[in-house]
C-alpha cells in the first residue's frame, strides 16, 4: 500500500512509481498533485495499461478536457486508431457557435467554463465517445462534459482516467487504474 510521508505521497501506477507533492486546495483539504504533462514514460505506460480495459469496439472518438489529459488522450487515440477533440476552458476568438457549460472543480478557485467549438461539435455528432481525464475527483467535470456531448448529439460509451481521487465520485462507471487518497486536514 502506498504511503504518504513528509509532504509527499508515493503513487504506484502502471508499473511505475511517482512521488507526488501534497498541496492544499481548500482550508480543510490536501491532495497529492498528479501532473502527467511532460512525463512521457508515465503517459505511455498509463495508455498501455488502460487500453485493454476499454470497450475498443464501441469507441468512435475520444474527448478530453484541457489540459492535463491531452497527452494521455493522444496516446490512447493512436493506440485505438481514432481521432479526439479537446474541450477547452474558455471561449476562443476562432470558435464558431461554441457550446458552453459551467463546472466547479476542487483544484480551481471558483467556477470554470467548459467549451466545445462548433467545429468540434460537428465532429462528435452521432459518435460513440470515450471521455478521458487524468484524475477524477468529484465527477463534476465528467458530468459537465457529458452534458456538452449530449447537446452535441454524441453518446458517451465509456469514461476513463488514470486515477480516481477520493473526492466523492463513486467510480462505478469509470475505467481507472488506481485510487488516489485525499488528506482531510
Amino acid at each position: 500500500m502506498p504511503e504518504s510521508t513528509n509532504g509527499f505521497y508515493e503513487l504506484r501506477v502502471a508499473g511505475l512509481t511517482r512521488r507526488l507533492k501534497k498541496v492544499r486546495v481548500a482550508d480543510s483539504l490536501v491532495i497529492a498533485s498528479f501532473v502527467m504533462l511532460g512525463d512521457t514514460k508515465l503517459i505511455e505506460s498509463c495508455a498501455d495499461a488502460l487500453l485493454p480495459l476499454l470497450p475498443k469496439e464501441k469507441i468512435d472518438m475520444l474527448v478530453c478536457l484541457e489540459a492535463k489529459g491531452i497527452p494521455l488522450t493522444h496516446a490512447l487515440a493512436v493506440r485505438l486508431g481514432v481521432d479526439y477533440i479537446t474541450v477547452r476552458k474558455s471561449v476562443k476568438s476562432y470558435m464558431e457557435n461554441p457550446l458552453v457549460v459551467e463546472v466547479q472543480s476542487i483544484t480551481t478557485a471558483g467556477s470554470q467554463l467548459l467549451v466545445m467549438d462548433g467545429v468540434d461539435r460537428a465532429k462528435v455528432e452521432g459518435k460513440r465517445i470515450c471521455v478521458v481525464d487524468d484524475v477524477v475527483s468529484t465527477g463534476g467535470s465528467l458530468r459537465s462534459v457529458e452534458k456538452l456531448l449530449a447537446e452535441a448529439g454524441a453518446e458517451v460509451v465509456s469514461k476513463t482516467a488514470v486515477l480516481l481521487e477520493e473526492g466523492g465520485y463513486d467510480g462505478q462507471d469509470l475505467v481507472y487504474l488506481e485510487r488516489l487518497p485525499v488528506f482531510p486536514d
